[in-house]
C-alpha cells in the first residue's frame, strides 16, 4: 500500500500529516512544504538480544593535543564520536579545531573540511598561528556527497566540518543552512562517521539568541554538543559541555585568545582572582563547581539609591530571577530591605555561574555594598539557601575547600553539612552554618 504524504516546515522542521497555510510549532506563514510518503513494502526486523549477552569493549581515546578540550570531551576523543561545537561569530571555533586537528594530524591521518574559506584562507590562519602540520589534508568544499566520497578515499581517522550550516544535499530544492539541509547533510555525515569509526567535530552557528542555529534534531544525532562561550571585548575563553555520550556534562575547559591562537590555562582560578593585597566592600570569592573542576570565582554587588520608583535588578553571569528571590530573603532573615535600591551583581571574567552553591556569595557580597565593609582575602564561601533562611549543603564539599586550601585562603564560611568530619585535613578554618543569619552574623564579626 502506498504511503501517504507528510508535511514539514522549512523553519523549524516541525511535521504534520496535512498541509496548512501557517505552521503550529513556530507560527511562519506559507513555510509548510510536502516531503513525500512513506514506503509500505515490507521491512525486516532484527533479531533481539539479552543486554546481559552484549559485550562492551573498554573506550579508547585519542588526545587532542589540548588538555581543556580533552577535559570537556571526558577524558579525550572516541573514535567514531560526532561533537558539535558552537559559539557566537569570531570567538574561535575554527581556530581551536586547526589547533587540535594540525597536534592530532603528527598520529592520525586528518581532514580538514571548509565551506566557508578557501584552502588558501585556512594555510593563512595555519600560518599566522605557527602550526606545524604537514601531514594535515585540507578540503574547501559544501557538496556532502563530494566531501563523503573524499573521505573514503583519503580514510581519515579525524575530521572536520567547517560549517555544517554551509554544506548541502544535491537532491534537495533548499538552500544551505536551511532547516532540511543541515539535518540530511548532518544525517548522512554521522552515518559515515559510525561506518568508519571516524571521529568528527563539526562546526555549528548560532542564532542572535545564542541558541545553536539549525533543527533541535541536530543536537540528538551527535554524541557530544559543546558551547563556545566569551565576551568579544575580553581575552577568555570558556568551552562547556552541555551534552556528552563520554563524558560529564557542565565540564568546563578555559582558554585566553593570544596572538599566536588559544591557550590553555590550567588554572583558572588564579586567572579569576584579583591580584591586589586589599578588598573593595561588596566583593566576595565564591567556590563554585564546573562539572568535575572547583572553579574560584569573584562574585562582585553594588547597591546604592535608585532615583526610579522601579529599583533595577541587573545580574550578570547569574540567574536574575534567582536575584530578586535571595533579596526577599535577605529582608525577610537577615532584616536588610533593597526596595529602594539599585542592586547589580556580576561574576567577575564572564563566567556564568549556574548553580545554587553562589547563593551566599551573592548574598554576603550585597550585605558588603549595603554596610561599606569589605570581606576578608582570605574568606571563601559558598552554600545554597532555602525560602525559610535555611543553610543547604551543596555537592563536592570537600574538593571545593581543598582547592581554596591550595591557593592560599584561610577561612571558609559554608553550610553545617559540608564541614568536614574529624579527621579530615582540609588546611583551613571552615566555618558552618545552620541558618542564613548565622552566616551574616559570622560575615559581620570577622
Amino acid at each position: 500500500m502506498k504511503g501517504r504524504a507528510s508535511y514539514q516546515c522549512r523553519e523549524c522542521g516541525a511535521q504534520s500529516a496535512q498541509w496548512a497555510g501557517r505552521c503550529d510549532g513556530c507560527g511562519a506563514w506559507n513555510a509548510i512544504f510536502e516531503v513525500g510518503g512513506a514506503s509500505g513494502g515490507p521491512v525486516a526486523a532484527k533479531q533481539a538480544v539479552l543486554l546481559s549477552n552484549v559485550t562492551c569493549e573498554d573506550v579508547q581515546r585519542w588526545t587532542s593535543g589540548l588538555d581543556e578540550l580533552d577535559r570537556v570531551l571526558g577524558g579525550g576523543v572516541v573514535p567514531g564520536s560526532v561533537i558539535l561545537l558552537g559559539g557566537d561569530p569570531g570567538i574561535g571555533k575554527s581556530t581551536i579545531l586547526i589547533q587540535a586537528l594540525a597536534r592530532m594530524s603528527r598520529e592520525l591521518p586528518a581532514l580538514y573540511v571548509t565551506g566557508e574559506e578557501s584552502a588558501a584562507q585556512v594555510a593563512l590562519r595555519a600560518q599566522r598561528l605557527a602550526l606545524s602540520a604537514p601531514q594535515l589534508k585540507l578540503l574547501a568544499e559544501t557538496n556532502v556527497e563530494t566531501i563523503i566520497a573524499q573521505a573514503r578515499q583519503e580514510r581519515p581517522r579525524v575530521m572536520v566540518i567547517d560549517s555544517i550550516q554551509t554544506i548541502y544535499v544535491p537532491m534537495l530544492s533548499q538552500a544551505p543552512g536551511s532547516v532540511t539541509q543541515v539535518r540530511e547533510a548532518a544525517a548522512a555525515l554521522v552515518r559515515f562517521a559510525k561506518d568508519t569509526n571516524t571521529a568528527l567535530f563539526l562546526v555549528g552557528h548560532v542564532t542572535k539568541e545564542g541558541q545553536l542555529a539549525g533543527p533541535r534534531v541536530l543536537e540528538h544525532m551527535v554524541d557530544a554538543v559543546l558551547y563556545f562561550e566569551g565576551d568579544s571585548g575580553s581575552r577568555y575563553r570558556l568551552i562547556r559541555a552541555i551534552k556528552n555520550r563520554f563524558g560529564a556534562v557542565n565540564e568546563l575547559g578555559v582558554f585566553v585568545m593570544t596572538e599566536g591562537g588559544l591557550r590553555e590555562v590550567n588554572n583558572p582560578s588564579a586567572l579569576f582572582l584579583r591580584q591586589d593585597a586589599e578588598n573593595a566592600p561588596g566583593s566576595v570569592i565564591l567556590v563554585t563547581q564546573e562539572g568535575t573542576r572547583p572553579l574560584l570565582v569573584e562574585v562582585q554587588a553594588l547597591i546604592d539609591e535608585s532615583p526610579s520608583a522601579n529599583p533595577r535588578r541587573v545580574a550578570l553571569g547569574l540567574d536574575s530571577q534567582r536575584l530578586g528571590m535571595l533579596l526577599a530573603l535577605l529582608h525577610r532573615h537577615g532584616g536588610q530591605g533593597t526596595y529602594r535600591q539599585d542592586v547589580f551583581v556580576n561574576v567577575v571574567g564572564g563566567v556564568r555561574v549556574t548553580e545554587t552553591a553562589a547563593d551566599l556569595a551573592v548574598l554576603l557580597a550585597c550585605v558588603s555594598s549595603l554596610t561599606d565593609k569589605a570581606v576578608g582575602r582570605d574568606l571563601v564561601v559558598f552554600g545554597e539557601v532555602g525560602l525559610a533562611g535555611e543553610m543547604r549543603p551543596v555537592p563536592r564539599g570537600q574538593e571545593r575547600l581543598r582547592e581554596a586550601a591550595k591557593l592560599g585562603f584561610k577561612r571558609a564560611i559554608v553550610p553545617a553539612a559540608n564541614v568536614p568530619k574529624r579527621g579530615v585535613d582540609i588546611g583551613l578554618e571552615v566555618f558552618g552554618v545552620k541558618q542564613l543569619s548565622e552566616a551574616l552574623e559570622r560575615f559581620r564579626s570577622q
